[in-house]
């Protein structure tokens, strides 16, 4: 009897074990959901124009008023980190398949979706908010889609003078007379069109951590991922108040004209690189 009673236990534990191992083997690559939030603090931003009412109304820290009008940004390079550490490139690459212009005036913008990605447990996302230099050309033959998506007329993501990219497209109203804010980052580059040098390199690579592990396999999940744009003005790096233009230290409307200047603006919301690598953004939860 006790022989058998091993047996029964030992063939129940067998099972199990299979069943566990039948599991994971079923489980398959599947798609993970990157949705942005673009707020003030907590608080999901609105858009309008100059004398709207309908625009949320924020305050800097400096206690400057001002409401955004346009807000932009160009997410690249993504990867996912699993949980020992392994590296994930999602089309690394090929803006077309791995690049998107986060659009607040379009809410379709605001969903992403990563296809096919391995099975395993994340613990970490990187994106990069911009274009790598390596591939920040207006290639409209290696990339037709993101070209085309980034350079179309509600979308203006192209600089007019140069050969890039740009990485943010911020405008909007400041102060109560609602003087103009207009910001645009990007990298710059130096030199004539048969030697470009690397100028002002405005691109940022953010790296957050989940707060809790995103399993893909027999789920897809979805990770909620919020930009604060509070940090425009308020961030980690500098303090800003808008003034007129007549005062280029901080101009209303930076530009790589005053690349130094814009600088402050992109540390702000993409971090300094070192110390600070999420910028403006946090990841606000995972759904399995």
């Amino acid at each position: 009897m006790k022989n058998l009673k091993k047996y029964i236990l030992s063939a129940a534990v067998l099972v199990a074990f299979m069943s566990c191992s039948s599991d994971d083997d079923n489980r398959v690559a599947n798609n993970v959901t990157l949705e942005f939030s673009n707020t003030f603090n907590s608080t999901p931003i609105v858009l309008g124009a100059a004398t709207s009412a309908e625009a949320t109304v924020n305050t800097s820290d400096a206690g400057q008023v001002h409401h955004f009008s346009e807000l932009k940004y160009v997410v690249s390079n993504i990867r996912l980190i699993k949980a020992d550490g392994t590296e994930i490139p999602y089309n690394v690459n090929n803006l077309d398949t791995g690049a998107t212009v986060v659009n607040q005036a379009k809410p379709e913008t605001l969903s992403y979706v990563l296809s096919d990605i391995p099975v395993g447990d994340y613990t970490e996302i990187k994106f990069g908010l911009g274009v790598r230099s390596d591939l920040n050309t207006l290639d409209q033959v290696s990339f037709p889609t993101f070209y085309d998506n980034a350079g179309s007329n509600d979308t203006e993501m192209h600089w007019e003078w140069g050969t890039g990219y740009r990485f943010t497209k911020i405008e909007g109203f400041y102060d109560t007379d609602n003087k103009e804010l207009s910001f645009h980052s990007g990298s710059t580059l130096e030199g004539d069109e048969e030697n470009y040098t690397q100028g002002v390199d405005a691109y940022r690579d953010i790296t957050l951590s989940l707060p809790a592990t995103a399993t893909v396999g027999n789920s897809a999940p979805t990770i909620a991922i919020k930009a604060d744009f509070d940090y425009l003005l308020s961030g980690n790096s500098h303090t800003v108040t808008l003034v007129s233009t007549e005062d280029i230290s901080n101009n209303a409307t930076p530009s790589a004209h005053t690349a130094t200047e814009m600088m402050k603006f992109v540390e702000n919301i993409g971090g300094n690189g070192t110390t600070d690598v999420t910028g403006m953004f946090s990841i606000t939860s995972v759904e399995n």
